[in-house]
């Protein structure tokens, strides 16, 4: 089996501008795609992620002016955690400091240094201090991270559940993860260690729904190489666990499927292929507003109603 780990997260942000700023300066992430809601085209589609846009490194918004916060409860990702060299937690905490990043107290956990901060819409992500972090960095020019320093990809996320043992079945009967430790009502899931190779489950039993809105998660996205992958894994799905899932859906960057799984967080499964190098040279990820070929005719009304970012 190929590796089955994160593709993307996706989530809702507020103001477009503040997020560009958070993410692409204070995070040093590069802007890999500038698109738009290919289901509601008079919204943005940010994708942020390493210089050459490889999955497991890829967290998107759908950016809302004036949208409510949501609120995180079972259901829902808890929180997205990026890894970082081990060696750099103390430079990413005086940076955070300095930039009056809201975050908490360097925590160990599963015995890696965990520093949490939250975004400007209050969106919980996390910076894991790991040894292997010394590939992949989204270093470019003009980043006012160092490449030394900088966010390699995804370490995984966290999922906030009433049980976890049904959601664990779909990790590894479907995904390939097995157990990697567990740290009270956490227990870890890996899959091969690479990028966005864990997933950790932390049951709470009874607990408040999750609300969507700016700083949520809206879905998390496991990998597949090709067409092929994914049929198989959507079979598995269907005719093991029972589950529904959508009809391949073609996102430009990749091919997607969606369904719920037993703990009611909404999965995806998208492909490598083609890649973010699809509709622009790698050099120039991210520059230009790039539309679907259906809505190309629209172009001139598109850009006429989304708001102008810099």
């Amino acid at each position: 089996m190929s590796d089955n780990g994160l593709h993307h997260v996706t989530a809702y942000a507020g103001d477009i501008q503040r997020n560009l700023d958070f993410y692409r300066r204070v995070l040093g992430l590069r802007l890999v795609k500038k698109t738009v809601n290919f289901d509601d085209p008079s919204t943005y589609h940010l994708y942020y992620g390493d210089e050459a846009g490889r999955p497991g490194t890829i967290l998107t918004f759908f950016p809302v002016a004036h949208a409510a916060r949501g609120r995180v409860g079972i259901g829902e990702t808890q929180e997205t955690a990026f890894r970082v060299p081990r060696a750099s937690i103390g430079w990413w905490t005086h940076r955070l400091i300095e930039k009056g990043v809201d975050h908490d107290a360097l925590v160990q956990l599963f015995g890696e240094p965990v520093l949490r901060l939250r975004d400007p819409d209050g969106m919980v992500l996390a910076l894991v201090g790991v040894d292997e972090a010394t590939e992949g960095a989204p270093s470019r020019t003009g980043a006012e991270v160092p490449a030394e320093h900088a966010i390699r990809g995804f370490h995984g996320v966290t999922l906030l559940l009433k049980e976890a043992e049904p959601t664990a079945r779909i990790l590894t009967g479907v995904f390939g993860f097995s157990e990697a430790g567990r740290d009270g009502a956490m227990t870890r899931y890996a899959n091969g260690g690479a990028l966005g190779g864990f997933v950790t489950l932390r049951a709470v039993g009874e607990f408040l729904r999750g609300r969507p809105g700016a700083g949520s998660v809206h879905h998390i996205a496991f990998r597949a190489k090709d067409d092929a992958e994914q049929a198989s894994m959507v079979a598995d799905l269907t005719g093991t666990h029972g589950l529904q899932v959508t009809e391949q859906r073609d996102r430009a960057y990749f091919r997607s499927v969606y369904f719920r799984e037993p703990g009611g967080v909404l999965f995806e499964i998208a492909t490598d292929i083609p890649g973010f190098a699809v509709d622009e040279p790698a050099e120039a990820l991210g520059e230009a507003l790039k539309l679907p070929a259906f809505l190309e005719a629209h172009r001139a009304r598109i850009e006429e109603v989304l708001p102008v970012i810099a």
